[in-house]
Formats: structure tokens, C-alpha cells, sequence
């Protein structure tokens, strides 16, 4: 199959996770989606995804995880790093390097302290440490959106505060059409997601983050701010930053060498 593509699932307890692969390389990338994953998992995406980051193909066996399937109430970022800790296992990576993309790079914040033996180079792209006002008023957005059922409006939502503003204005007759296709029949996953990033706090815990670790954010982020971004880099050691100053939320799909950034990096001794 091209780039080697595969969806996969596991068993994490008394649930299921979904997961894509792809690639050939030796090296493994853990890749940990943003709150999205609160609508969609990567189930069945192994092939878009190689596409899109076909960059990393030849270098890395890439996996993608979703969040288990089934979540509890209450279910944290640091309960999600621990069951993302368990599916590596699972699946015989001992140890690997991590991209974690908004909500996924809080996720990968925990498994960075927690599990430090299971992270090699550390990623962190458009994410937070901490609730902020700017990250309350877009998710609580977002949660309002889904409460009343009007998926148009979340969608609406969405694209305006993660895309730039230029992407917004060509793309903004597209929503109308997203928020029929792509409503869910329910917004419980979602809501337990939301909550997670709301209180997720691992600020004070940083400065225990062993791995080389790069942060990348958007001076225009719409979601969770820029300032998310600097303060992360000023708490771990040594971490490098690389703000995009054009860019916001969506850098990961509008920033064209957002992929050779991450790739620099891994590949750097």
C-alpha cells in the first residue's frame, strides 16, 4: 500500500483505540492530534495522513493515535498521556519522538513528564500549559455551538478562529456545507475533550521535561494565543521556539514548511 498505510485498533482496557501507520523509516514519530479528535478519530485516515505528511515517510514509521474510545467522565490529559503510554507498549514502541498538535501536544506535555524513558525528541506545535482567557472563550465558543445542536455555527467557529483570516474570507461558503456533512451524532466525546483542555495544568511540572524539545506557534492564534507558545519554551530546559508570525492556530496546514521545521528538528543530533 502507498507509504506503507495501515489503520490499526487496540485493545486499552475495556475499550478500543484507533491508530494509523505509515511510513518505512527506522525511526518512530508518535503523532497526537488536536481536539478534533473530540469529533473524529483517525480511524480510517491512514492514507490522507500519509499524504499530507509524506515528508516524514522515509525517515520515520509514523503512528497517529486517537483517544481511546468509550471516555469517562472527568478523563484528563494526564489519564490520555498514561493510556497513550500503554498503547505504545502495546504496540512495541518503547520509545519514540512526539508531535503533539494543540490538544495532542498537552497529551504529549504528561507523557513527557511522566514517561520520560518513552520520549526521544519532543514536539510541541500551537498547544498550552494552562487554561488562558483566549483558550476559555474559544473552546467555551465551541461548547456553546454543540450544546444547541447548530453545527454550522461550530463550524463556523472553528474555521474562523484556527485559519487565518484570508483562508476564512475564500473558504467561508464552504461551512454552511461542513456543518451538514460533518455533524456528529453525538458531542459526548467532544465535551469530555473540551473539558480536558479546559483543565489541563501542567505549567508547574514543565521544568521536568527531559527531552529536546522544540515549541511552534503563531503570533496569530486565534484559539489559544501566541504567549501559550513563548511561556511553554521559557519552562522546559533548553527548549527551542519558532513563532510564526503570519500564522495562527492552523499553522500545521498553512504554514508551507511547517513539516520541514518539524523535520529539521528530528533530525538534528
Amino acid at each position: 500500500m502507498l507509504y506503507n498505510a495501515k489503520n490499526g485498533t487496540i485493545h486499552i482496557g475495556n475499550t478500543e483505540m484507533d491508530y494509523i501507520r505509515f511510513g518505512t523509516g527506522g525511526k518512530v514519530l508518535v503523532m497526537l492530534p488536536g481536539l478534533g479528535d473530540g469529533l473524529r478519530s483517525v480511524k480510517g485516515t491512514a492514507l490522507p495522513m500519509a499524504v499530507a505528511y509524506r515528508g516524514f515517510a522515509k525517515e520515520f514509521t509514523v503512528y497517529a493515535f486517537s483517544r481511546k474510545n468509550g471516555l469517562p467522565e472527568g478523563y484528563t490529559t494526564k489519564e490520555m498521556a498514561a493510556d497513550q503510554a500503554a498503547a505504545m507498549e502495546l504496540l512495541g514502541i518503547p520509545k519514540a519522538d512526539v508531535l503533539g498538535v494543540s490538544m495532542g501536544g498537552m497529551i504529549a506535555q504528561y507523557l513527557a513528564i511522566d514517561y520520560p524513558e518513552m520520549v526521544g525528541k519532543l514536539t510541541l506545535a500551537v498547544t498550552s500549559a494552562r487554561p488562558n482567557p483566549i483558550l476559555t472563550e474559544s473552546i467555551g465558543e465551541w461548547v456553546s455551538c454543540a450544546k444547541r445542536g447548530d453545527h454550522t455555527a461550530f463550524m463556523d467557529s472553528n474555521v474562523r478562529r484556527i485559519y487565518s483570516e484570508a483562508y476564512y474570507r475564500k473558504n467561508r461558503w464552504l461551512v454552511p456545507i461542513m456543518g451538514k456533512l460533518t455533524k456528529p451524532k453525538s458531542y459526548d466525546r467532544f465535551f469530555i475533550q473540551a473539558d480536558a483542555c479546559l483543565k489541563h495544568n501542567a505549567f508547574d511540572d514543565l521544568y521536568q521535561i527531559q527531552a529536546p524539545t522544540l515549541v511552534i506557534g503563531g503570533e496569530h492564534d486565534n484559539v489559544l494565543g501566541g504567549g501559550a507558545s513563548r511561556e511553554i519554551a521559557a519552562q522546559i530546559p533548553g527548549a527551542e521556539l519558532r513563532m510564526y508570525e503570519q500564522w495562527g492556530h492552523g499553522l500545521y496546514e498553512e504554514a508551507g514548511d511547517f513539516n520541514q521545521t518539524a523535520l529539521h528538528f528530528l533530525d538534528a543530533f
